[in-house]
């Protein structure tokens, strides 16, 4: 992204943050640039980054979730499903296009607006101010996003590179977030920092640094994108596909649907409708029953994730006891019993399988299906034998970057 787009895209996320709720418009081109470089911006403008990562992250959960077979494909189509190609397994880049876009401006909005506070509040200032760092955590967010769910990585329409690259800029981002939060002291911005910069070590296979931040998350905390339930664009896309008039996705025939019959596990909870036993496509209809509004919260990230991570993290060590009492502590705080363990194979099984219940419905998925295939790890998961694990570059990027070859 880069140029009048770019430009357009950030006073949109500035309206946004001004304009909150409201549904009026503001006519763009009473809107100077410079009326964006003033100590009063700041906070509407950090306001805008939390909006834009919020509309990508609920694009890419209400996808994602078909992708990676979290639910299955309810047959309402893209708008608040999935395209047929995408039920399939396809992830082409026509179909790609909206979730390439929106992530992209999500990541060029929080660092452009990272850019602008520093100009506006200058070094010293900005190393003590909590809306740099809160703006900084969108940097991270927003980049791991993109790292976690697309093949390739561009920055601002230069070439591709390895996704990779969006890893390192979102552990960069945590990691001066953090120190901002610890020079003023404040705890949940600490908190979210080791907690985003633990899950983006793991992308770039930094685990003895990913466990050295997961261990410090405290108890009980989670960071979130938020929504309001209004246009799609503001509310949370997986619930509105749960809705009787959509009925765009379904747990049956998912691993959740016989985990949560068998064991009421409230983490990945679905619900039947007697009125309404069928998705739109004929399948029984399971809805989801995790997110219950549109305007319900999905975790960026969470303390269960962080002790996942440090479970997954022992296990590559060869510590099989340690990792499943990360497992089961977990499992214990949410009722259920713990996994029958037999072996080193079966303890990777439980881990995979406990990431998919703690981030369920949440865009994280793909990212973990495809490194452990990449990786060839024990132990089973969904099976992705012909299905896309990434988006690629979208088509209007493809054909409109002079780099992409």
């Amino acid at each position: 992204m880069r140029g009048p787009t770019a430009r357009m895209a950030w006073i949109l996320a500035l309206v946004a943050g001004l304009s909150g709720c409201q549904d009026s418009i503001v006519d763009l081109s009473t809107v100077d640039d410079d009326e964006l470089d003033n100590p009063e911006s700041i906070a509407p403008l950090v306001a805008g980054m939390a909006r834009t990562l919020s509309t990508a992250v609920g694009l890419l959960s209400q996808t994602g979730l078909i992708a990676s077979r979290e639910m299955a494909y309810g047959g309402a189509g893209e708008d608040l499903g999935a395209t047929l190609a995408q039920a399939a397994g396809e992830l082409n880049p026509v179909d790609s296009d909206r979730h390439w876009n929106a992530s992209h401006q999500a990541r060029w909005t929080a660092e452009d607006g990272v850019r602008r506070i520093r100009s506006i509040l200058g070094e010293e200032d900005f190393a003590r101010s909590p809306l740099a760092a809160e703006a900084l955590l969108y940097v991270g967010f927003s980049n791991r996003l993109l790292a976690e769910n697309m093949c390739q990585g561009i920055i601002d329409g230069g070439p591709p590179e390895p996704r990779t690259v969006h890893f390192q800029r979102a552990v960069d981002a945590f990691g001066e977030t953090l120190a901002i939060a610890e020079r003023i002291g404040d705890a949940e911005l600490t908190a979210a920092a080791r907690a985003g910069r633990a899950s983006a070590r793991v992308g770039i296979g930094d685990w003895g640094g990913a466990r050295s931040d997961a261990e410090a998350v405290p108890a009980g905390f989670a960071f979130q994108a938020r929504f309001d339930g209004g246009e799609d664009a503001r509310s949370n896309r997986v619930a509105a596909g749960s809705s009787v008039v959509q009925r765009a996705h379904t747990a049956w025939g998912t691993f959740y649907e016989a985990y949560y019959a068998a064991t009421a596990d409230p983490r990945v909870p679905w619900e039947t409708d007697a009125a309404n036993p069928e998705t739109r496509n004929g399948l029984p209809w399971l809805a989801q029953a995790k997110f219950e509004d549109e305007d319900t919260p999905i975790d960026l990230v969470s303390w269960e994730e962080a002790r996942l991570i440090v479970a997954e993290a022992r296990l590559r060590d060869g510590d099989v006891a340690g990792a499943m009492a990360e497992i089961d502590e977990l499992r214990g705080a949410a009722g259920v019993e713990p996994w029958p363990i037999a072996d080193f194979e079966s303890a990777w099984t439980a881990l995979k399988r406990e990431r998919g219940i703690e981030l369920w419905l949440e865009a994280r998925r793909l990212w973990d299906l495809h490194r452990w295939l990449q990786e060839g790890t024990p132990g089973e998961a969904e099976d992705m034998t012909g299905r896309d694990t990434c988006f690629p570059i979208g088509a209007i990027e493809q054909g409109t970057n002079p780099n992409v070859p």
